[in-house]
């Protein structure tokens, strides 16, 4: 399990892959079932401005955070799939931070990416949450930029992780603006 850190960037340090335990699965399965409902509650109430509000000096807005998200999972989802469907498929990489930079994400309402999440997330969870300890091993996509093959455990837990650590940035923002 993560732990908080004081490093803003990381606020739950960073992700490191654990061996597989069904406790564990357990935990990495309630966080992408839940993790819609975890960004509607931490932006609940936020006004335009909070949303275009850089979680740090830097950093992406609270707007672009939630659409990452939304993009980021997407992938995830895609990835997944291809690992159930296929032999050991090579995954596209994107640029996340130019597509932080897209005009849908200057433009359109969190929202929009938040229902998505809620249905994504919903698809996802239903196409996972029965594999077997061996599914999660043994199926595997291969990552060209990170030169690596990542098994669907790896997936599930990186995802709940990175789920969690943009939660905690925009709540760790709201605790320093004194936004509650």
């Amino acid at each position: 399990m993560a732990e908080v850190t004081g490093d803003v960037r990381y606020p739950i340090g960073h992700f490191e892959t654990q061996p597989y335990t069904q406790e564990l699965k357990t935990e990495w399965l309630r966080d992408i079932k839940f993790l819609p409902n975890d960004i509607e509650l931490v932006i609940q109430n936020l006004d335009e401005h909070q949303f275009d509000t850089p979680y740090r000096e830097g950093g992406w807005t609270v707007k672009q955070l939630v659409h990452h998200i939304a993009d980021s999972h997407m992938n995830a989802y895609i990835r997944i799939k291809l690992a159930l469907t296929e032999d050991n498929p090579t995954i596209k990489p994107y640029e996340e931070k130019l597509w932080a930079n897209l005009t849908d994400v200057s433009t359109v309402p969190v929202n929009v990416s938040v229902t998505l999440l809620h249905a994504l997330h919903r698809r996802w969870y239903a196409a996972i949450e029965n594999l077997d300890k061996e599914q999660f091993l043994n199926k595997s996509v291969y990552h060209p930029d990170q030169q690596k093959i990542l098994s669907l455990w790896h997936l599930l837990g990186m995802y709940a992780w990175h789920g969690r650590h943009h939660v905690a940035h925009i709540m760790k923002l709201k605790e320093q603006k004194g936004w509650y």
